[in-house]
């Protein structure tokens, strides 16, 4: 070959070389074997906070522990065999693989659909999150994944065969590496004369028109009960909770001897049942422990599709419509020492309203230990003053049944809550009528009148008032004090014509005014609580100037659309001169239409008012005599 060829071959190879070379020290300098990648922010705490639970990644400390052991790979093709090895025998496991083995089972559970798995998680977590040796940080991540793999396994594990409830009975339960005894505490089943039972699991549920969805963090499966009454003998809340009720509770699992059970493939656990009105805590190995709570998403499953809904129009149309028995409504059973704050909803309304307020107060730190919320609820086209004989024959029985003994002076400081005709109702259990309300029928004493015993007491009691002792506080919401000005002539010849009232009590004034025609020959008609609103209609005259008791703190939220001074204003309802009181402890003016018993500002004033009570009260709970 040519000295001139071989030198250009020389030179071509050399070319390629030092361009080969370059290549490599190009691709070097942008990507070395190990290094750091710029991530946004939202990903990277994303990746933080990865974890079976939250979007079907195992978290930062279990794909740790698969890394280190060279397990990821087969973890995935068999997560069965790998958690065996993760286990060995049991006896000897740190709180790092306990937490692994916690969210690795969780992980299987999920792959395989296999009960035993979701319980195997729920019990791993229980035993990585006692005391032991190995400090762990308050701080910790894995904490708070391990409880909810516990609560969530624990459903999951408990789960009856369509997955819509968990099953709380005794019985055993197979394990990945064993099995699990459970035994029940009987009596965490008894609440007030009832039982609970079908237990609905609330982590599968998001609440709609409530203004926050209320969860406690902590430990046990949250869930809602229905309830039984137990036994045929009545008790002072029978009758009073409504059927429909859905009981928000914590089932909990407390596991014996758990590291021995896990060693042994026998472990053993009591499922314990905690109503969250009556416990926010639970003791573990010597530890308060707060229980995990969703008592929003409770409420809001009892008014899904509730029949009280159909109430609202129902009980307004027809006085034969059957409301709750006996008026007046409880959520929980009676608790020793808390003041009762009793709702009374407005014309063609419910107690299904309150549900906004009532979440938050029942879940306001300072009101829920020393308040207990209750409803009223009436057939709102009857007449005003026979509604309230239902309110206060519904109080003073309330108070001689759950209190026959006089023993409890929180129930004493009672608290009214009426939203538009609901607070004409509670004026009325603070008003000293005299014979006001019976003089615009007649002059002629009632004594006199010829009448049946059984309609005379109606007469008497629905009548004549004077005002309870018991009750303290009243906050009027959009009350009518002077009538509505949209009652019109209309709306009269309408609610006349669709309403029916009573039959007893018309049959029962149309005597009466037959047997004294003197007296009575102008009573035509029973009106109906539209009449009674009517501005100037007599009724209202005389409610409006009867004297409210000295001893009742009163105040007023009134609402008002527009913007500017309140006065010349309405809410579409009420007017502003209407609504208005004087001489109320408070006034508060919010913007918005009649139906204010749910926006904030009203609520906030309401809470506002309400620790007002509690702090003047706050040694009424310490007065309760011993049983």
């Amino acid at each position: 070959m040519p000295a001139t060829a071989r030198h250009y071959i020389a030179v071509r190879k050399g070319s390629v070389l030092a361009l080969l070379l370059g290549a490599l020290v190009l691709v070097s300098a942008c990507s070395t074997p190990i290094g750091v990648l710029r991530g946004d922010r939202h990903t990277m705490y994303r990746n933080l906070t990865s974890s079976v639970l939250s979007n079907g990644e195992l978290s930062a400390a279990s794909a740790q522990l698969l890394n280190r052991l060279g397990l990821t790979k087969r973890f995935e093709d068999e997560p069965e065999a790998v958690l065996i090895d993760l286990r060995g025998s049991g006896e000897v496991l740190s709180r790092d693989r306990l937490f692994a083995l916690a969210e690795l089972s969780f992980a299987c559970a999920e792959k395989t659909r296999k009960p035993a798995y979701y319980l195997a998680a729920a019990v791993y977590a229980y035993a990585a999150m006692l005391p032991r040796e190995e400090p762990v940080s308050g701080i910790d991540p894995r904490i708070r994944l391990a409880a909810d793999l516990y609560n969530v396994g624990l459903t999951l594990g408990l789960a009856s065969g369509e997955g819509d409830t968990v099953v709380l009975e005794p019985g055993w339960r197979p394990l990945p590496f064993g099995q699990l005894e459970i035994t029940v505490k009987a009596d965490d089943f008894r609440w007030g004369g009832y039982r609970f039972e079908r237990f609905v699991p609330m982590g599968q549920f998001e609440t709609r028109g409530l203004l926050n969805n209320y969860r406690q963090p902590g430990i046990g499966a949250p869930l809602a009960a229905s309830l039984t009454p137990v036994g045929n003998g009545a008790t002072p809340v029978r009758g009073r909770i409504p059927p429909t009720v859905k009981v928000p509770v914590t089932a909990f699992l407390r596991i014996e001897n758990v590291m021995e059970g896990i060693a042994s493939g026998s472990v053993r656990g009591q499922i314990e049942l905690y109503p969250a009105d009556a416990a926010r805590t639970v003791t573990v190995e010597g530890r308060t422990v707060p229980l995990e709570l969703a008592p929003s998403a409770a409420l809001a499953y009892t008014l899904e599709n509730a029949p009280v809904w159909k109430s609202e129009f129902g009980a307004f149309f027809s006085a034969e419509y059957s409301v709750f028995p006996g008026g007046l409504g409880l959520m929980h059973p009676y608790r020793p020492g808390r003041i009762p704050v009793v709702f009374i909803h407005g014309t063609a309304s419910s107690p299904a309203r309150w549900a906004p307020m009532l979440n938050e107060l029942e879940n306001d730190p300072v009101l829920r230990d020393r308040m207990q919320f209750w409803f009223f609820t009436y057939n709102t086209s009857n007449p005003i003053l026979l509604s309230a004989k239902e309110l206060r024959e519904a109080l003073q029985k309330a108070l001689s049944d759950l209190d026959p003994d006089g023993r409890d002076p929180a129930l004493r400081q009672m608290v009214l809550i009426g939203h538009s005709q609901g607070g004409l109702l509670a004026r009325l259990m603070v008003t000293d009528s005299g014979t006001r309300f019976w003089d615009n029928i007649t002059k002629e004493p009632l004594a006199r009148l010829k009448m049946r015993d059984d309609i005379r007491e109606l007469v008497q009691s629905s009548m004549f008032f004077e005002p309870l002792p018991f009750v303290k506080e009243i906050i009027f919401i959009c009350t009518p004090h002077r009538g509505s000005f949209r009652v019109s002539g209309l709306v009269l010849d309408l609610v006349r014509r669709f309403v029916t009232l009573p039959a007893r009590l018309v049959k029962g004034v149309s005597e009466v005014a037959k047997d004294n025609p003197a007296a009575l020959g102008r009573l035509t008609h029973m009106p109906t609580a539209v009449d009674n609103m009517l501005p100037g209609q007599q009724f209202i005259r005389t409610l409006s100037s009867s004297p409210i008791a000295p001893w009742v703190t009163t105040h007023s939220i009134i609402a008002v659309r527009g913007i500017g001074p309140p006065e010349g204003l309405s809410d579409g309802v009420v007017r502003y001169e209407s609504a208005h009181l004087e001489g109320v402890a408070s006034e508060k003016v919010v913007r918005s239409g009649h139906s204010a018993q749910d926006k904030p500002d009203t609520i906030e004033e309401v809470r506002r008012i309400l620790r007002e009570v509690v702090t003047a009260n706050q040694d009424v709970k310490l007065s309760l005599p011993p049983h």
